[in-house]
Order: structure tokens, then sequence, then C-alpha cells
């Protein structure tokens, strides 16, 4: 089992995903900097709050931190935006697969045809 264990670890699709993982984990922090510090108060000066955190809406004694989620929203937007530049980037600068041009094996049925227009072809001379 511990044979097995060590097998799946050092595959390369695992290690790989542990690389995402980190690296995305990272991102995420550099992201949530720029949301907090760059873009909400740029927002703010126009919407007249600094911090979308500090918005909330109490009705009773339930808080509602609209805010917060605000933030979330914008957070998803920059990743997702990021995201889809780097797919976009990668998909220039990789090589596309080439694409087969040989003809693929004739069937059977298509070799016999083809030499039964052979011979049709030696009669009509």
């Amino acid at each position: 089992m511990i044979k097995e264990f060590k097998e799946f670890i050092a595959r390369g699709n695992v290690m790989d995903l542990a690389v995402g993982v980190i690296v995305g984990a990272a991102f995420t922090a550099i992201v949530n900097s720029l949301v907090e510090n760059l873009i909400n108060p740029l927002l703010g000066i126009f919407i007249g709050s600094i911090d979308f955190s500090d918005l909330v809406l109490t009705v009773g004694k339930a808080h509602f931190r609209y805010g917060a989620f605000i933030n979330s929203v914008i957070n998803f937007l920059i990743i997702a935006f990021v995201v889809f530049l780097l797919i976009k980037l990668l998909n220039k600068l990789l090589p596309k697969p080439a694409e087969e041009t040989t003809e693929p094996e004739p069937t059977g049925e298509e070799k016999y045809l083809k030499e039964i227009v052979e011979l049709l072809k030696k009669d009509e001379k």
C-alpha cells in the first residue's frame, strides 16, 4: 500500500496539481491585495465609501454584509479575467498539434472496388 501511494504521489499529474494549488493560493493573495488596496479606494472615490467590506444592511438582529460580497465578486472577476488572459497567451505561444495529412488505409471493399474499376477500364480498351 505504501508503494502504491508513493507511485501515486510521484505521478506528474499530482505534482502539477500541487504546484497549481500553491501558485493559485499565492495569486489569490495578490488579487485580494489589489482589490483591497487599489480598486476599492478607486471605486470608493466615485461611490463615497473607501472600503466595501464596511457596507452592512441590518434587518432586526441580522447583519447582511453585502460589502464583503461585493469585494468577493470583484476578486472573482479579476481572477477570472487574468486566467482568461493567461489561457489566451498560452494558446498563442504553444504550438498547435500537427494535423495528420495521410489518408486512412482503404478498407477491403474499397480495394476490391478499385480492382474492379481497373479491370473494367482494361476491358474498355
